[in-house]
């Protein structure tokens, strides 16, 4: 927890995001670590949970991070929780909760309700392409799933 909050008071300090760090760690080790690169790289999808999964899967050469746990600064959005969820963490340590970033001015708050009640208009657009693209998927007896 020590080096997510480190990176994540480097990462304010040069600008680059919000106060967020996070590690992804694997029998003891770090594999991955990263500072909220929001405001560094225009990217709203940048936050530091999000970068150091990529980074992760990247050294592990694989897509899930099964048998790791991240360490991070916050309580995880929505957005990285889903992340968190896909690639298979095992386990999540935060300091910081969802009412603590509130306070300091990031409504983590409205997203966990926009999740349960969506607010922006979602609308089905039925595309044959598309539901081609599915049945490849399934037809394929090599995929790999996930």
């Amino acid at each position: 927890m020590e080096e997510a909050a480190r990176l994540a008071r480097e990462g304010v300090e040069r600008g680059a995001g919000g106060p967020f760090g996070a590690v992804v760690v694997h029998d003891g080790r770090i594999v991955a670590a990263a500072c909220n690169r929001v405001l560094a790289t225009n990217d709203p999808t940048a936050h530091a949970e999000i970068l150091a999964i990529r980074e992760a899967c990247r050294q592990r050469g694989a897509f899930h991070l099964e048998g790791c746990t991240i360490y991070t600064t916050c309580e995880p959005c929505p957005m990285c929780l889903a992340a968190i969820h896909w690639s298979r963490l095992d386990r999540v340590y935060y300091a910081q909760t969802r009412d603590d970033a509130a306070r300091i001015g990031f409504p983590d708050r409205r997203l966990y309700a926009a999740m349960a009640a969506p607010q922006i208009p979602l609308e089905r657009v039925p595309s044959a392409a598309a539901a081609e693209a599915f049945r490849l998927w399934q037809a394929n007896p090599t995929r790999t799933p996930y």
